[in-house]
């Protein structure tokens, strides 16, 4: 298992044209995901927008539960945000996402997003597993 952070944000895409996001595994049921605030990120009183960092906790998060769930696509069916802190541009967001509960259809996590060492946002989610038909899976899948 390599530690080593890499780019998820591969295809063309909401996440890709926002900036991307590192993600990397800690362990079977603790992932790790980061992105560098940019002015884009920003809202109008220049700290970063809450929909910015909900899609950063949905795509950190969503990944953790597609390898959680060995490789199969996985969607968002519920994610509960709070935000309790604040970043700006130039910061260092840091996700933390731990697997609570994996059944056969679906995946529990809890996920937090730091900033300078101070949690700014906490939340729960239930990603649902999705079932693919081996010829939707493609050559060799």
């Amino acid at each position: 298992m390599s530690n080593e952070f890499e780019q998820i944000s591969i295809k063309n895409g909401f996440m890709k044209h926002n900036g991307g996001v590192l993600f990397r595994t800690i362990s079977d049921i603790e992932y790790e995901f980061k992105s560098i605030i940019k002015e884009n990120h920003l809202n109008a009183a220049g700290i970063t927008h809450g929909g910015y960092l909900s899609a950063l906790v949905d795509a950190g998060s969503g990944t953790a539960a597609h390898r959680t769930a060995g490789g199969a696509p996985c969607v968002t069916i519920s994610l509960d945000l709070k935000f309790i802190g604040s970043s700006e541009i130039g910061d260092e967001i840091i996700g933390v996402t731990k697997i609570l509960k994996k059944t056969n259809t679906l995946i529990f996590l809890f996920c937090e997003l730091k900033c300078n060492n101070k949690i700014i946002t906490s939340a729960s989610g239930v990603w649902k597993i999705l079932k693919v038909k081996p010829s939707k899976l493609g050559p060799g899948g």
